[in-house]
C-alpha cells in the first residue's frame, strides 16, 4: 500500500542505509528475547514508577508519537534510521542524540539522522509527567516501534529498562557503508550478533527509504570502477537524469524502485522484487540479489510478504536490545540532547 508522502534520510546509512520495513510481529515478543541472552528488558517496565502510579508512560509517549507521525510521516524511515545507527555504535544508550562538535551525532556517517528537535521535546512533556524516571534510549525505542506499527506492523510489545550512555564520540562510529561487499557488510552485523539472513532482513527496511546521488552515481556511468553493467537499463535511464555525471547532485532516489513520484509510509516487499529485477539503487542492495549467500533469502522475502514481515518483527526486537545499558549502569538524562 502506498501513501503520498513519507520520506527518509537515506536509509540505513545508510548504512544500510536504514539510511532505516514491513512487519509483522511474533504473537509473544518476549519469546524472541527469551531464545536471546538476557538482554534486563522487560515489558512494561515504567508501571507504577511515576509519581502518580497511575500514569501510563509509555502510552503518553505513543500517543504523542502518533500524533506526529499523522502530520509528518517521515518520521517512519528517520526513527528506522535513528534507531539503527545508535544501536550499531555502543549498543541502544541514545549516545547518538547528544549535541556537540566531537560526538556521535556530527560524524558523517550520521549525515542525515534527524528528528532530535522532536525527541528533546517530547522528554520535555515526558519529565513534567514522569520526572527522572525515563531513559531517552527507551523513548527512542518506544518511538520506534510506535511507527513500525502504525505503518503497518504486526502489533508486539516493546520492551524497556534501558538507560542512557555517557560517552559519545564520534570516531567511535564505524557503520557498515552501502558500497561494501556483501561478505564485509555481514562482517559488521556478526559483531552484534545478527545472522547473515537477519543482515537482509534489516535491509528490506529500505521499502521505505531514499538515498543521496553520491551514494550510487558511479554506479551509472562507465569508466568508473562501480560501474554495473547488469543495472536494469530503464532504472540506469532514469537514474542518469537525477543524477548528472560530474555534478555534486543533492537529488535522491527512492531505494525502492517501485516507487516513482509519491512517498511510501507503509512496509511491503517490492524491494526484494526489484533488486531480483536488477533494479537496486545502492551497491549492497543490489548486491544481496545477486550473492549466492543471501539470494535465497532475498527470493524468500520477494515471494512472501509475511514471512518477511514476521522476519524483521524478529530483527528489530534483537536489534533493539543490542548492548543495552539497564539497573545501575548509566543513567537517566534530563534533557536527551546533554549529558546531565
Amino acid at each position: 500500500m502506498r501513501s503520498s508522502l513519507a520520506s527518509i534520510a537515506l536509509v540505513f546509512g545508510l548504512i544500510l542505509a536504514m539510511s532505516q520495513v514491513g512487519v509483522s510481529f511474533l504473537p509473544d515478543a518476549s519469546n524472541v528475547f527469551n531464545a536471546l541472552p538476557s538482554s534486563g528488558l522487560r515489558v512494561g517496565f515504567y508501571r507504577g514508577r511515576c509519581p502518580n502510579k497511575y500514569v501510563d508512560i509509555q502510552g503518553f509517549i505513543e500517543e504523542e508519537v502518533e500524533k506526529q507521525f499523522r502530520y509528518d510521516p517521515t518520521l517512519l524511515p528517520a526513527f528506522l534510521r535513528l534507531q539503527f545507527h545508535d544501536c550499531f555504535v555502543n549498543g541502544c544508550d541514545a549516545s547518538i542524540t547528544i549535541e556537540g562538535t566531537t560526538t556521535e551525532r556530527v560524524a558523517p556517517a550520521n549525515a542525515g539522522v534527524r528528528d532530535f528537535d522532536f525527541i528533546d521535546r517530547l522528554k520535555v512533556k515526558v519529565e513534567e509527567i514522569c520526572p527522572d524516571t525515563v531513559s531517552c534510549a527507551d523513548i527512542i525505542a518506544i518511538a520506534t516501534t510506535t511507527v513500525f506499527k502504525l505503518a503497518g506492523g504486526q502489533d508486539y510489545q516493546v520492551q524497556t529498562g534501558r538507560r542512557d550512555g555517557l560517552r559519545s564520540v564520534k570516531e567511535d562510529v564505524k557503520l557498515p557503508s552501502p558500497s561494501m561487499s556483501v561478505s564485509r557488510s555481514f562482517e559488521f552485523f556478526q559483531a552484534k550478533g545478527f545472522t547473515l539472513e537477519e543482515m537482509v532482513t534489516l535491509l528490506g527496511c529500505h521499502t521505505v527509504g531514499i538515498a543521496h546521488c553520491a551514494l550510487f552515481q558511479n554506479r551509472l556511468y562507465y569508466g568508473n570502477t562501480e560501474y554495473d553493467p547488469l543495472m536494469d537499463n530503464s532504472l540506469r535511464q532514469k537514474l542518469l537524469y537525477t543524477c548528472p555525471q560530474y555534478q555534486n547532485s543533492t537529488n535522491v532516489a527512492f531505494l525502492d524502485q517501485s516507487v516513482d513520484y509519491t512517498f511510501k509510509d507503509e512496509y511491503d516487499n517490492y524491494y526484494f522484487q526489484q533488486i531480483l529485477n536488477q533494479r537496486g539503487v545502492l551497491p549492497i542492495d543490489q548486491a544481496i540479489a545477486r550473492d549466492p549467500s543471501t539470494v535465497g533469502t532475498v527470493v524468500k522475502f520477494a515471494n512472501s510478504l509475511s514471512t518477511f514481515n514476521a522476519k524483521l518483527a524478529d530483527a528489530l526486537l534483537k536489534l533493539q536490545a543490542v548492548d543495552v545499558l539497564t539497573g545501575y549502569n548509566g543513567n537517566i538524562r534530563k534533557v536527551c540532547s546533554k549529558f546531565n
